[in-house]
């Protein structure tokens, strides 16, 4: 198994470890350091994740383009778009149900008995979930520079979408345009490959400032809870994995195994953006044609975060567990729809989730302040919502591929240089 992985793959499980030892050495030997150092080493994660989101969007814009241009006619981007948001829908139901069944069966704050919090108590978060009229208006950017900016995965995809239709319209003429695109697209990749050399040394900073700060025994205080969630996250993960295999049968195994680089990044950085590039790369490999996953994936980033939805669930009901709210079904069930809407607008605001359900705990009079209860745990379970957000993406994207005839035999497929550690 460890002989099949790759030499990125390689060490980011070693500067994992690293990590861990160092980040608990600090705290054990060195514990008035122990934030001075957290404080200073995460300048590499923070480098990583901007030199990411710097090629995040010229990527989406430049392969979704082209993607739509090389379908044709506009019938064909309706159908492959409906079958997109079809899956995307199935699955935010099945996060979203799974979820709220998981914390009523496992109930992780029953028992708790918490006392209110302070009405004013300080979260750091503002709960501003999205409205339908808001996500609607929000998703049409005012200007395609400032979606680009700011990294707007959500408008870029819009703009690419009239782009890409309007140069499939255009024909011959619009051709020069489209090649230009391509190159582009096919230089982004060879960019994308020069900042994944950097990924040990951010996964390295991002683990061991965490436990730096926050040391191991965090993990065994919050352990019940995020041992209930992880295995919740787990079911979720045989269920989407079980649906994909019922359109791609026992291939489902090839994709897991290309997608194993992906998991561990998005999963080491907390971040599913961090593991972008590289999925479209890994899904190329695997015979998805890049106008299908190039169409597939900056949708998802907006639509399918399967593990952020489950946890918006799963979190929510805790909190009110701990304060002894009883929420009927009927109000479950609203939540259960609310979220549907609000979570649709997470992509790209920090600590998203946290938003959300901040947000939702005030639709049901629960405090917000209950909040307070996961930020000492959030990063840890936003590694495991980040890599369940990655693993949803890529059987979407090889399932639509599959159904418009666009997923090729793996033995026609020429591999892909590897990334390799500087």
């Amino acid at each position: 198994m460890i002989m099949k992985m790759n030499k990125l793959t390689l060490s980011i499980i070693l500067a994992m470890v690293l990590g861990i030892a160092t980040g608990q050495i600090l705290r054990w030997y060195f514990p008035e350091q122990a934030q001075t150092f957290a404080d200073s080493i995460t300048i590499l994660t923070d480098i990583f994740l901007n030199l990411i989101k710097m090629i995040i969007a010229p990527l989406v814009f430049t392969t979704l383009t082209v993607g739509i241009a090389k379908m044709g006619d506009s019938r064909t981007v309706g159908r492959v778009g409906l079958k997109t948001l079809s899956w995307f829908m199935m699955a935010s139901v099945i996060s979203l149900l799974l979820g709220l069944l998981m914390v009523s069966l496992l109930e992780p704050g029953v028992g708790l008995d918490l006392a209110l919090p302070d009405s004013h108590a300080a979260t750091g978060l503002e709960a501003g979930g999205l409205s339908l009229r808001e996500f609607v208006s929000h998703a049409i950017p005012k200007s395609v520079i400032g979606a680009m900016a700011d990294n707007e995965i959500l408008q870029i995809v819009v703009f690419s979408l009239f782009f890409g239709l309007a140069a499939a319209a255009c024909g011959e003429h619009a051709k020069p345009v489209i090649s230009v695109l391509s190159s582009g697209a096919d230089i982004m990749l060879k960019v994308t490959a020069y900042v994944m050399n950097f990924a040990p040394f951010a996964v390295f900073a991002a683990i061991g400032a965490m436990v730096a700060k926050e040391g191991s025994g965090i993990l065994l205080t919050y352990g019940s809870f995020m041992g209930q969630f992880y295995l919740s996250m787990g079911l979720l993960w045989l269920v989407l994995i079980a649906a994909g295999s019922l359109f791609l049968g026992g291939r489902i195994r090839r994709l897991l195994s290309l997608m194993r680089e992906p998991l561990l990044l998005a999963f080491s950085t907390a971040s599913s953006e961090s593991a972008y590039p590289k999925m479209l790369q890994r899904l190329e490999e695997f015979g998805c044609s890049k106008r299908i996953s190039s169409f597939v994936l900056p949708m998802g980033y907006s639509f399918n975060l399967d593990g952020s939805m489950m946890y918006c669930t799963f979190a929510t009901m805790f909190i009110a567990q701990a304060y002894g709210f009883e929420l009927s079904l009927g109000q479950q069930l609203t939540m259960l729809l609310l979220l549907m809407v609000t979570s649709k607008g997470m992509a790209g605001v920090p600590r998203a989730s946290l938003v959300v359900i901040a947000a939702t705990l005030g639709q049901f009079n629960i405090p917000e302040a209950g909040i307070l209860l996961l930020l000492g745990v959030d990063h840890f379970l936003d590694m495991g919502r980040s890599a369940t957000n990655v693993l949803g993406n890529s059987i979407a994207a090889s399932v639509v591929a599959k159904s418009e005839n666009a997923l090729s035999d793996t033995a026609d497929i020429v591999p892909q240089p590897q990334a390799e550690v500087a």
